[in-house]
């Protein structure tokens, strides 16, 4: 972890660093960043930003940090920073954030616990200044509340065609960026101001960036998020609908609509 507010914070210099290595390395390492609002250790009552870096390493510690302290020095990666674990315990850290018990939690369910949240996600091709850096911790700072996690790409996302699956995003991204905010209370307060993408990941389900109403301007409403999602790949997948699901009977509100909804 780093801390903007920190005495000599190199906290910038990190996530400058970052950029360069994780969608680079081996293709057995996953370094995610958390970036946080989160109270100042130095000025009572403001807000300061935190990054995070979590990752997970198909391998050894000790491989581990020998990986990092060439490519990563300024991380300061030290065995003690390193937990071994089973396959089956690692999905557990995960989901638990490191609160190992038993791998049968996993089958544990909340149906009538609920929680508030909202994701958003883009996609980075080019690294980010340091004088952006900089506006973000500033507008992260601000809001005191949103927050933003960087998801590596590379690796065996980069060596899949484009073209390959539906999903697009591979080659010449560097990392998703998830925006994210959670509260406690329901309420809408809390799901405005935000920007639409440029691109978009599907699995997120942001209906900011359009639904569709399944009329005669179906096809040009699910081009809307349809792009983002897919990119070029959606108009092969409105083909494919078309074939399969002519009268649209499977749809929901992002749904890739068929052709012939353009008549």
């Amino acid at each position: 972890q780093r801390y903007l507010d920190a005495k000599n914070s190199d906290m910038t210099n990190v996530v400058v660093q970052w950029q360069k290595v994780a969608p680079t390395t081996d293709d057995g390492l996953f370094m995610r960043m958390l970036i946080q609002p989160v109270n100042s250790q130095t000025k009572n009552g403001s807000k300061t930003v935190r990054i995070t870096i979590i990752a997970m390493y198909l391998g050894n510690g000790d491989q581990l940090v020998s990986l990092l302290g060439k490519e990563f020095p300024i991380l300061g990666l030290k065995k003690e920073n390193v937990t071994e674990l089973s396959w089956i315990d690692s999905v557990q850290w995960w989901d638990t954030r490191g609160n190992l018990t038993k791998p049968e939690v996993l089958l544990e369910r909340e149906p009538n616990k609920a929680g508030f949240l909202m994701r958003k996600s883009d996609y980075v091709q080019q690294e980010i200044t340091k004088q952006g850096l900089e506006s973000i911790w500033k507008k992260v700072s601000e809001l005191g509340k949103a927050g933003l996690v960087f998801n590596p790409y590379g690796g065996r996302m980069s060596q899949v065609p484009s073209t390959e699956t539906p999903f697009p995003h591979r080659a010449g991204n560097l990392f998703k960026i998830q925006y994210f905010i959670n509260w406690n209370e329901p309420g809408a307060d809390l799901d405005k101001n935000y920007t639409n993408p440029r691109s978009a990941f599907l699995n997120y389900r942001d209906i900011d960036i359009g639904v569709n109403h399944w009329g005669a301007n179906s096809y040009q409403e699910g081009k809307a998020y349809g792009i983002r999602y897919f990119n070029d790949n959606f108009d092969r997948l409105v083909k494919v609908k078309t074939a399969v699901d002519p009268e649209y009977f499977f749809r929901n509100e992002q749904s890739v609509p068929p052709l012939t909804s353009m008549a």
